[in-house]
This record gives structure tokens, C-alpha cells and sequence, in this order.
């Protein structure tokens, strides 16, 4: 009878992270066969099993050993530290399988048994260095011609990864890791962070933080694996830490304040994290106005960048400067629809060639620019007479253009709640439609909050569903507000949807959910569907 193969990774060495199904394999194995410092580093779980050991360069051997003993009916344990399959004994025990013909359903049966690499564990120890997209490279020349390491880590450089070199360095081997850092300064800056951790998690475990200039003025052998962080990677107390992200996105509620990569805890990237005020303030710049929603945690925030960028306690920290993505929308007005080719001209230079613009079904043109001065960009739209708008969770107040201002008489009231409410941070996205007749054709019923002016008072529409099979209206909740008290019956809504709705609920699910909102009951507007039997009986 055929025997199994448990080609098994343990980790970093210390008992503590050895997974449970790798200790069972262990314990069922008949054999153990590794590297003699493997071998050691789990001497206490392999006691009255035969070993078979041998030295560094001899994996071919181990794998073709373990194979044959397992063709004679044995359990055999291929031991690696870290993970099998990352510069572990996977590969090669498949590869001398391949090479006797053996076919999975028929021959020794194989399990890798995963483990924690070595980017991980020295990943944990150093802080959170591998947070973005990150690559290995062995500079062990002993299976791969050195001239193709080059050309990897010169790609990686070039791509900005973070990159863990493992083997970097032996009694033998001294040059490959000088010569990696000439390719690695040839991209990056001297100052890029640089974590060395030796034997992690083992009793010998040393840690150094550097940078690429001074990496090699520091012990660097076959135990240590060496992580070089990317362009946006810093130290902060003793931690070497990658933001998620290159680029921040700005939006109007951020331009007065904008955030570094690694200072995001914001409710749009997490919405649980942070707890907004209420209030909608308006902060003076120059010559012109920003509406901002300001928290405790904001200014506080404030506060905090003022110290940091004059202290000189935190000059280790890698500063960046990025392009920033500024996110916002722009339009000719709340009842004018027309674009002026001056207006199209001053889009099409703040956009550039790297920017994005979308024009929406609401009558706005959703800009991407990218810059790190987004008060320079809003004060030149605002010269240009554009109503500037934030995007995301916040509410947009869209209306008809009132016969091209013909039907003048609600044009005040939709401004009114434009200069109230728009821009307020939701917990999803709240349209406000404005019709200015009885007609509606513009759509206002089928907005979250839709007002129709008619006959010198306002019907208000509260719920629509706008897609989906069970698409429908809103249901009309009252007829013939006054003029005098729309604004506030509106406000009210919103406040009551701001203040209880969960994160991610649409007005129409809240609206359902609670029933009733400043005294207007919910009818269910859901569609009947009935689906017809065809003619032919089919």
C-alpha cells in the first residue's frame, strides 16, 4: 500500500505558531524528514520518531527521500519553517513525483499543510510594512541565475513594491545584497523605511529599523529577511508601517483640512469609526465660502497636524507629497441647466489629461482632479460661477429648470434647501427632487423627497424606489404645504434620517423600516407583479 506525503510548514519556529493541523500531521507522520535546524527548531514535538536530516543545499535529496519512503507505505513529514510552498519543499517533492509519473488520483497521496511565511511573521514584528502590494525576492543564486534576480528586483524598484528579500546574505554569498541596494537607490530615495528582522520569534530574534542608505551598516545573514518599504511606507515610534493607499480623495467637506495617507479614520473610508456633529458650518477662505461639517474629532485632528508639522521629535517620518484625487461636482446653478463655453473651458484645464469628468443625469458633472491644493480648485470654479457640490453619502438637491426660470415662483424655496442641506453627510446618499408645477416632469416623485409646487403650495412625495423590479414612486404624503413651512417640514425629515437611520440605509428602506417620520405614516408602494401565462400555454 502507498504511503502519504505531509509536506508541512510551521512557521517561524516558535511552538506558538505552529497551527493545529500541522502539529496532527506531525504526530501521525511515521518519518520526519528536514533541514537539521528545522529538525531542531520542533525537536520537542517529534520525540521517538525517525528523523532523517541533512544540510542546507540538499533539498533535492530530502524531496526524492521522502517520496521513495513514501512509495513504501510510510507517512512521511517534509518539515519546512515558514510556509512549504513559499521557498519551502512543496515544489520540489511535486517535482520528483512529476518526474516518476505520478497521477493524484492513483499515486502517493500528497497535503501541504500551510504555514505563517517569513514576510508575515517579520511583517508582524516590524508594525504593518506589507499593508500595500508587496512581492518576495530570494537573492539565493544557488537555483536562479543571478542575472534574472537583477532583472526582478530593477521590475519590483521600478513598481514601487514593497518587496521582503529572503536568503539575502551567506558566508559565501556577501555582494548579491550591496547589489540589490544600488538597483533599490537607483528608484528610491535613500531615506525609504527598512525593516531587519533576524530569526523571528526564535530565542536569537533582533529587530533593527533603518533606511536603504544605511541598511548594510547593520548584521545581515541567511536568517534575516529584509523589507523595504515602498514610497508612501514611514516610521512612526518604532513602527514601519504602509498606508493602504497611495492617494488621498478629497472632497468639499476636506479641503480645508486635508489628511495624510495614514490619518484616514474618516466616516467615508470607515463609517464606524468616527461620530460626526450635527452642525453644518461654513468656513471663510479668501473670497469665497466652503460648506464643512465639523466634529471634536476634527479639530482636535487640526491640532494634532499643527504640532506634528512643527515638531522636530517625528522627523523620522517619511513625508510623501502626492497628486491627490479631489472628488466634487459642479453646475451651472439649481435652476440653470446651461453650461457656458467658458465654464467648458476651465473644466477641461482644471481636469487635465490625468482627471475625470462624468456628467450625471442630475444636471452635474462629477470631477476627478488630481492636485494637492483643492482650495485653489474651488476657488477658481467658484470665480467661474459654478455651484460646487461634495459627492458621496451626502444630500443633493436637484430640480427642473423651472421653464427656464419662466415659473419662478418655487426657484427661492429650492435654492433655500440647496444652501440649508446640500452637502449634508448621510448615512447614504438623500435626493431632494424640485418640480415647479403641477406637471412634475422632471421627476420629483421619484426622489427620495420629492416637492412639487402647485397652485402656490407644495405636495411632498416621501420613498421612491428608482430601481429594482419593485421600482415605484413616492408615495404622497401631504398636499398644500405652505411656502412658509416647507423649508422645515424638509429639514426635519432629514434630521430624523441623519439621527436613526443605520449606515448604508436608503431613505425608502428607513422610511419602511420606521414607519412613520415627523407624523407622515408609510403605505407600502410596492408593485403587484403578476406574471401572465403566455397564449401558447408555454
Amino acid at each position: 500500500m502507498l504511503g502519504k506525503l505531509l509536506v508541512i510548514g510551521f512557521g517561524p519556529g516558535d511552538e506558538k505558531h505552529i497551527t493545529e493541523r500541522a502539529r496532527e500531521a506531525i504526530q501521525e507522520s511515521d518519518m520526519i524528514i528536514g533541514y537539521k535546524t528545522y529538525v531542531d527548531l520542533i525537536k520537542d514535538l517529534i520525540t521517538g520518531k525517525q528523523i532523517i536530516s541533512t544540510g542546507m543545499t540538499e533539498e533535492v535529496t530530502r524531496a526524492q527521500e521522502a517520496v521513495k519512503q513514501a512509495e513504501q507505505g510510510k507517512k512521511v513529514a517534509v518539515i519546512s519553517s515558514g510556509d512549504a510552498g513559499v521557498y519551502g519543499m512543496a515544489g520540489l517533492v511535486y517535482e520528483v513525483l512529476i518526474e516518476k509519473g505520478w497521477k493524484k488520483d492513483a499515486g502517493v497521496e500528497v497535503e501541504v499543510i500551510p504555514g505563517i511565511s517569513a514576510i508575515n511573521s517579520c511583517a508582524a514584528l516590524l508594525g504593518a510594512p506589507i499593508m500595500h502590494d508587496a512581492c518576495t525576492i530570494s537573492l539565493s543564486d544557488h537555483l536562479t541565475p543571478w542575472e534574472l534576480i537583477e532583472k526582478r528586483i530593477e521590475a519590483a524598484a521600478q513598481a514601487d513594491f514593497v518587496i521582503a528579500f529572503y536568503n539575502p546574505k551567506s558566508g559565501r554569498r556577501t555582494r548579491q545584497i550591496m547589489e540589490a541596494q544600488k538597483i533599490l537607490l537607483k528608484h528610491r530615495s535613500p531615506d525609504t523605511p527598512v525593516g531587519l528582522v533576524k530569526s523571528a520569534y526564535r530565542d536569537s530574534q533582533h529587530v533593527v529599523l533603518t533606511n536603504l542608505k544605511e541598511m548594510l551598516d547593520h548584521e545581515i545573514g541567511m536568517l534575516t529577511t529584509v523589507i523595504i518599504g515602498n514610497s508612501s511606507t514611514f516610521f512612526y515610534d518604532n513602527l514601519m508601517i504602509t498606508p493602504r493607499g497611495y492617494q488621498r480623495k478629497y472632497t468639499l467637506t476636506q479641503s480645508v483640512q486635508p489628511l495624510k495617507p495614514h490619518q484616514r479614520l474618516q466616516r467615508e473610508a470607515e463609517p464606524w469609526a468616527l461620530e460626526q456633529a450635527d452642525a453644518l458650518k461654513t468656513m471663510k477662505n479668501k473670497e469665497f465660502s466652503i460648506p464643512v461639517k465639523e466634529s471634536p474629532r476634527e479639530w482636535a485632528e487640526e491640532a494634532l497636524n499643527m504640532i506634528l508639522g512643527e515638531s522636530e521629535s517625528f522627523s523620522q517620518m517619511v513625508k510623501q507629497d502626492y497628486p491627490s484625487i479631489f472628488e466634487l461636482a459642479v453646475s451651472p446653478g439649481i435652476a440653470n441647466k446651461k453650461f457656458t463655453s467658458k465654464q467648458m473651458l476651465i473644466l477641461s484645464e482644471l481636469v487635465g489629461e490625468d482627471g475625470g469628468m462624468e456628467y450625471t443625469p442630475d444636471h452635474y458633472i462629477k470631477l476627478q482632479i488630481l492636485t494637492s491644493e483643492p482650495n485653489e480648485i474651488v476657488e477658481k470654479l467658484v470665480q467661474a460661477d459654478f455651484l460646487i457640490s461634495p459627492i458621496g453619502d451626502v444630500l443633493t438637491v436637484k430640480a427642473c429648470d423651472f421653464c427656464d426660470g419662466e415659473k419662478r415662483d418655487a426657484i427661492p424655496y429650492a435654492e433655500e434647501l440647496y444652501e440649508k442641506l446640500g452637502g449634508m453627510e448621510l448615512p447614504k446618499e438623500l435626493k431632494i427632487g424640485v418640480n415647479g408645477c403641477g406637471m412634475a416632469c422632471y421627476g420629483a416623485v421619484k426622489e427620495d423627497i420629492g416637492i412639487v409646487y402647485r397652485k402656490g403650495a407644495f405636495d411632498l412625495f416621501l420613498g421612491a424606489k428608482t430601481a429594482g423590479r419593485s421600482a415605484h414612486p413616492g408615495q404622497m404624503v401631504a398636499e398644500g404645504i405652505s411656502p412658509e413651512k416647507i423649508i422645515d417640514v424638509v429639514e426635519q425629515i432629514v434630521q430624523e434620517y441623519k439621527q436613526k437611520a443605520f449606515p448604508n440605509e436608503r431613505f425608502y428602506k428607513f422610511f419602511k423600516r420606521i414607519k412613520r417620520i415627523q407624523g407622515f405614516e408609510y403605505q407600502d408602494m410596492t408593485p403587484t407583479i403578476k406574471i401572465e401565462v403566455p397564449v401558447c400555454g408555454e
